[in-house]
């Protein structure tokens, strides 16, 4: 029995700086437009990955695209599994046919950054593209 989603809330989370640093997250139900920006350096990473996680696979029952947009100047290691996590469920979304993008943008000299972006390419199979700014 295949479930309906009937209405699916935005998920927006205000980004944080303090001890920790929580990214702001602008997950938008009716464009498919899913924005992670900031620095995510999280005290308790699992959980708040996995909110976006579940988010993603409610909305993954539409038959709507999505198009994913890091925006991320700093991740800590346990933040990139949770990143990792969400960008193979991506993957896995794109393979059942659904329409999916993935863009990531860096600064124009990180070559840090551009290379996180080129492990999880290499990683997931997944076309990320590379936008500077």
């Amino acid at each position: 029995m295949e479930t309906q989603v009937t209405s699916l809330e935005n998920l927006s989370i205000e980004g944080e700086k303090g001890t920790f640093f929580t990214p702001h997250v602008n997950f938008n139900a009716e464009t498919g437009v899913c924005v992670l920006e900031g620095e995510s350096y999280l005290e308790d990473t699992w959980e708040f990955y996995e909110k976006l996680l579940n988010w993603l696979k409610s909305y993954a029952k539409t038959e709507k695209p999505i198009v994913f947009e890091l925006k991320l100047t700093y991740f800590n290691t346990s933040s990139s599994k949770g990143i990792l996590d969400l960008l193979k469920f991506l993957k896995s979304v794109e393979e059942e046919g659904k329409d999916v993008t993935v863009n990531w943008y860096h600064p124009e000299d990180d070559e840090d950054n551009i290379e996180e972006a080129e492990d999880f390419r290499e990683d997931t199979g997944l076309d990320i593209q590379l936008i500077a700014y």
